[in-house]
């Protein structure tokens, strides 16, 4: 079975001025398809790098990167637009959403940049999965009509809406009190189990990593600790 992603020794190393700051070094990591996997560590531990680059949304200074067997090393910033586009999905910390449009207009925006002509077929999409994730009353509302908590069902009815192998969420608890963040991850793996969609989280907090069924702890830009735990389909 094709790895939902493979790192093999990938390195980031940013220049500030003449010196060289190492974020990534050297990780090499495959992640299994249907993972509900966390990326933990303390502040600089380059957790978000590692994210970012996983998520095509940065270039590797060394190694190589698989998604769903596609390389992404090397593809130029157009190429990587597209992969994103075509294979990824994003939850982020502060939401995203864009403020003048409601929560239907902001989870079908992916499909019409996509290329999905159809408007029956997208309206059915988007009402489809905003119904799955308890909005399918709020579809018309904007985002400043909507807790923090329904903000972030919006942004991972976005994230789902294109039927991606992989999501990737940063910090996606950071703005919502306790009960909602536990309301989020439940949320989040129940959709990991219904539809099978491997989820990577960057995080630091225990809440996210108490849902994960595997955690890959980052110190120093390296692997310190990679932990399966119960529930994860493992057999190793």
């Amino acid at each position: 079975m094709t790895a939902a992603a493979l790192l093999t020794d990938v390195r980031k190393t940013y220049r500030v001025g003449d010196l060289e700051v190492p974020a990534v070094r050297g990780v090499t990591l495959e992640i299994e398809p249907a993972a509900f996997l966390s990326i933990a560590g303390p502040s600089g531990s380059g957790k978000t790098t590692l994210l970012n680059l996983l998520g095509a949304l940065d270039t590797a200074t060394g190694g190589t990167i698989e998604v769903g067997g596609w390389a992404t090393t090397g593809l130029s910033a157009h190429d990587l637009a597209d992969f994103r586009n075509a294979h990824l999905g994003f939850v982020f910390q502060t939401f995203n959403l864009i403020p003048v449009l409601t929560a239907r207009e902001n989870v079908e925006l992916p499909l019409q940049l996509q290329g999905l002509r159809e408007r029956a077929d997208r309206r059915d999409r988007v009402e489809r999965i905003l119904t799955e994730v308890g909005l399918g009353d709020l579809m018309d509302r904007r985002p400043t009509e909507l807790s923090g908590g329904q903000q972030q069902r919006v942004a991972i009815a976005r994230a789902l809406v294109k039927g991606p192998a992989l999501v990737l969420a940063d910090e996606p608890t950071a703005n919502l009190d306790s009960v909602t963040a536990g309301e989020i991850m439940a949320l989040m793996k129940a959709m990991n189990q219904r539809f099978g969609t491997t989820f990577v989280f960057s995080t630091h907090d225990p809440l996210v990593m108490a849902h994960a069924t595997r955690i890959v702890r980052l110190r120093d830009g390296r692997v310190e600790a990679d932990e399966r735990r119960r529930g994860d389909g493992d057999d190793g």
